[in-house]
């Protein structure tokens, strides 16, 4: 089979690097790609949003899945181009289409769809200019910190934490009035829960699912979570806290009941769901659905899987998860991320990166790289995963910053402290 994979992350590297080891798979594409994926796919130049370039992309090389990495050509509706496309329709699309992905697309959606369907999550009020007035008295009503996320994607930068009643208010009106463009043309404003959180991702059909690895991811750029939100730091799998008792909760109050509720809805869905989960208690609550699995999530989740990836894509089409003995690792997960100097804000890209061949005992993600001049350079904020397994948390750990140590560039940083409250 041909295999197009769209995205040129470090989630799209992890995913490329599974599939290429599948003896099914002829030919993988990664579109556009990074530096890492070069090695073990072909890069071609195309824009994962630009759908025609892309469907004719597919019919000129006889792809017969196409696997969509991120969010947004989902959100936009990618999918539904290829099903309406009666000479796409035949062509395995691994995301749902655009009803789908209201699930991440839309805040206002999502907390709706959980509210119909008794899905655990925090309690919310979902603003706009015409009800700012009711808006403010939900926040008035609400005890710090006071959480404004913006409706629509906003490139991870959409959600506020405010700890100051008046600061909040000022920020539902600037988002309202268009911090985050069209995306906060409505706001979702939620109570705040306090807990721990974790990813938990299936791969689903509508009907059947399975369930991966659960991971979890540090955001905060600074150690001991401190300092400004970034697409994340790390990454650790499994967790300590999700044990059998909390993961049966997950399974049946959250898994179920969304699965379920995709069916009532009527909303065909072949792709991977991820939840962003948050342990209250011993209770999980879901903050977010993404309909794309997570990064950095997915380079400590897809080392660990045994199965063939292109394996359950296939049976995933064909009704056949139920049949799918999935197998994991045992073993810990651990990965850390490096970065430019001065992200999440503010960063120069172009510098050469070396010591890349430090990687004996792990494997090394490329997130934001590419070829220049013959040299691998940076070309992100987020640059480069590195994921090791070991039998204890702490092993894993310790593999993945010796190797992180050994690759170089100019300004880099990493976090020493991935898994640090686990």
């Amino acid at each position: 089979m041909n295999v197009l994979l769209l995205g040129s992350g470090g989630r799209e590297h992890a995913l490329a690097w599974k599939l290429s080891k599948s003896s099914k798979i002829v030919k993988l594409y990664v579109g556009p790609g990074n530096a890492g994926t070069k090695e073990i796919a072909e890069n071609v130049a195309i824009n994962p949003m630009n759908f025609r370039e892309v469907g004719l992309f597919c019919l000129e090389n006889n792809v017969n899945i196409l696997v969509v990495g991120p969010e947004a050509p989902l959100v936009e509706g990618i999918s539904d181009y290829f099903s309406n496309n009666p000479d796409l329709k035949n062509i395995i699309v691994i995301g749902p289409g655009k009803k789908g992905a209201l699930l991440e697309g839309s805040k206002d959606f999502a907390k709706g769809f959980m509210s119909v369907y008794g899905i655990p999550t925090a309690g919310y009020f979902t603003a706009c200019k015409a009800t700012i007035d009711k808006a403010i008295e939900f926040v008035e009503k609400q005890t710090p910190p006071y959480v404004l996320k913006a409706d629509g994607l906003a490139a991870g930068k959409g959600v506020l934490i405010i700890d100051n009643k008046d600061e909040a208010i000022l920020s539902l009106k600037e988002m309202l009035n268009g911090k985050f463009g069209e995306a906060s043309a409505r706001v979702v404003i939620e109570e705040f829960l306090s807990g721990i959180e974790l990813s938990v991702f299936v791969l689903t059909n509508g009907n059947e699912y399975v369930i991966f690895p659960e991971a979890k991811d540090y955001k905060r750029i600074g150690e001991q979570d401190t300092g400004l939100n970034t697409g994340g730091m790390g990454a650790i799998s499994p967790v300590s806290f999700a044990d059998k008792e909390f993961m049966d909760k997950v399974e049946n109050k959250i898994i179920l009941p969304t699965i379920n509720g995709l069916n009532k809805e009527g909303i065909p869905y072949l792709g991977f769901i991820f939840f962003g989960l948050i342990k209250v208690g011993n209770e999980p609550y879901v903050i977010e659905y993404n309909v794309r699995m997570g990064d950095p999530e997915t380079e400590v989740v897809i080392p660990r899987l045994k199965n063939d990836l292109l394996d359950l894509f296939i049976a995933a089409k064909e009704n056949k998860l139920s049949e799918i003995d999935i197998k994991f690792e045992d073993d810990f997960a651990a990965t850390v991320m490096l970065v430019s100097g001065g992200y999440p804000g503010n960063y120069e890209k172009g510098k050469e990166i070396t010591g890349l061949e430090n990687n004996k005992d792990g494997k090394i993600f490329h997130a934001g790289t590419k070829i220049h001049n013959g040299k691998v350079v940076t070309e992100g904020g987020r640059v480069i995963a590195v994921t090791c397994l070991g039998k204890t948390k702490d092993i894993a750990v310790s593999k993945s910053l010796e190797i992180a140590e050994k690759v170089s560039f100019e300004k880099k940083y990493f976090r020493k402290d991935i898994g640090f409250d686990l």
